[in-house]
């Protein structure tokens, strides 16, 4: 059972609604339109890439600014914003130069200072961009086009960094607007990528609305991932945000929408059946679901009360429950992205067995008193919203007394950054789900930093998996690479830093007319087009 629709009971009355609306008369596209609507998988509230590692705001950043470098379908990072570079032949200088006709929303040029202060911004938050700088030595401009960074310590995935494709990716906005603190919201968005985003009209709870960029210089190359020419082929893009997944069939049936996002999978039979629509998997590499427990406050700041969840665990049901359809998803008994370079079971036997009876004696050993957990229940994600009712059912099992906190995404992106005890407005357990990207190697992990409280919500304090991470960016062979993720594994689940229940892979769907939508980890929308 997902729980996360008013018109869901059980799955059989939006599967039944489903099978009545996606099958009924269309509406046809009108030739020529260039405005593409599309229904998106949250409702927009925070618009500053480097303030929350959501994904609503990473996709919606994504159409605002431009990067560096970026990721292709075949995951080989190239330049975007940059023209050239070079890197001396000790590997420890690296210098950037900007292409011709990159501009700001506002009509300025864009400079060096730009990119170096928007690096430095996301450096402080971002888990890659963290263990980059903390191995530069100096980053500054050379002169408006071209700056340097010069490191202090070696250290081999500097394009990784520059060019991670998904959470959080280093976007390029102003200097004088990435001056301002992380840990400050934006409150100007200026960027220079292929759209712009017109404040006016974003309703919060409703729609958000993009128009081209006319000044856009793309590139001469094919499109790929988030690199190549990002041709603009549309004049508007508008978000609207429906909650009710019936609603948004309905919608997408009828023509009143060009592209759902993340339909739940019980809605992709139907959807494929009807002649006006498609199915596409722009992501192949997949999506990781998370528990995630709260080392500050009781119980689980007892690390066998985390160990508890471990044992507790059964992907399968997991699965079954939050996914619902076996060919969508596997079970995968790793930290790191099992199709990625760093798949490992190393440490994961208490997730493999699911041993209820040493889950029950780990949590009277952690001296757990009765008092409620707070876990938090997100209604309006399909996925994750599934796997709530689960975790009740099996932390009660074990001797937790639960409480359930419902709420839609936008609130629990809010609540999640609250440091209080769970009586106080705090939480003890949430769900959540990062793609492939983001939890393939241990330098683009945030559940596996153990930077304490600036570490990701949870905040686990674990010094000995910093240490191992810095050796893994340090390493230049591929082989003691693999050893040390391995070693991190053991770390991270010896500590229950949290506890993966599987992956799967979600097809977005669209009218037929809509066509050039790319493979990436986010949704894009250059090289769209609507027939």
């Amino acid at each position: 059972m997902r729980g996360i629709s008013r018109r869901r009971l059980l799955g059989g009355a939006v599967a039944t609604t489903a099978a009545m609306t996606l099958g009924a008369p269309t509406v046809h596209a009108q030739k020529g339109r260039r405005t593409l609507r599309f229904v998106a998988q949250a409702d927009l509230k925070v618009v500053d890439p480097v303030w929350t590692t959501a994904y609503i705001t990473r996709n919606h950043a994504y159409l605002v600014y431009d990067t560096l470098f970026g990721t292709d379908e075949q995951l080989q990072i190239k330049p975007q914003m940059v023209e050239q570079f070079t890197v001396s032949t000790d590997g420890m200088k690296y210098t950037f130069t900007l292409r011709d006709g990159l501009r700001w929303h506002d009509g300025q040029p864009v400079r060096a200072e730009d990119c170096v202060e928007s690096l430095k911004r996301w450096g402080k938050k971002d888990r890659f961009g963290q263990l980059l700088m903390a191995h530069t030595g100096r980053i500054a401009p050379v002169d408006q086009k071209t700056f340097r960074l010069e490191l202090a310590e070696r250290f081999g995935p500097v394009l990784d960094a520059l060019g991670k494709p998904s959470t959080l990716v280093p976007f390029i906005m102003p200097a004088r607007i990435a001056t301002t603190s992380p840990d400050e919201q934006l409150t100007e968005i200026v960027g220079s990528g292929p759209f712009k985003f017109v404040r006016d009209e974003w309703q919060p709870g409703n729609q958000v609305v993009y128009v081209r960029n006319p000044d856009y210089v793309p590139r001469h190359e094919t499109p790929s991932g988030s690199i190549g020419g990002k041709q603009t082929h549309l004049d508007k893009v508008i978000w609207r945000y429906m909650p009710d997944p019936a609603d948004a069939a309905d919608a997408l049936a009828a023509g009143d929408v060009d592209w759902w996002e993340t339909p739940p999978l019980d809605f992709i039979p139907k959807i494929e059946q009807n002649p006006a629509l498609r199915t596409f998997l722009f992501d192949p590499q997949g999506t990781q679901g998370w528990l995630r427990p709260n080392h500050l406050q009781p119980p689980f700041n007892h690390r066998k009360a985390r160990q508890a969840l471990l044992h507790m665990m059964d992907q399968v049901t997991y699965l079954s429950w939050a996914i619902g359809q076996a060919k969508y998803y596997r079970p995968c008994y790793s930290v790191f992205a099992c199709g990625g370079p760093y798949a490992t079971q190393a440490g994961a036997e208490p997730i493999m067995k699911h041993d209820l009876d040493r889950a029950r004696q780990l949590v009277k050993e952690s001296g757990y008193d009765g008092r409620p957990i707070v876990v938090i229940h997100v209604t309006d994600q399909s996925y994750i919203g599934g796997a709530g009712p689960v975790t009740r059912a099996r932390l009660e099992s074990i001797g937790f007394k639960v409480e359930f906190q419902t709420m839609d995404w936008a609130r629990a992106l809010v609540t999640r950054a609250h440091k209080e005890p769970p009586d106080r407005g705090g939480w003890s357990i949430l769900h959540t789900w990062w793609a492939a990207a983001d939890v393939i190697n241990p330098a683009v992990h945030f559940g596996i930093s153990g930077a304490g409280l600036n570490a990701w919500f949870g905040w686990p304090d674990v010094p000995q998996i910093e240490k191992l991470t810095i050796d893994w960016v340090g390493a230049t062979d591929q082989t003691r690479r693999k050893q040390l993720a391995e070693e991190i594994q053991k770390v991270a689940l010896g500590e229950a830093m949290y506890v993966p229940w599987g992956e799967w892979f979600a097809p977005t769907a669209f009218r037929k007319e809509v066509q050039g939508v790319l493979r990436f980890t986010a949704p894009v929308f250059w090289n769209v087009k609507i027939a």
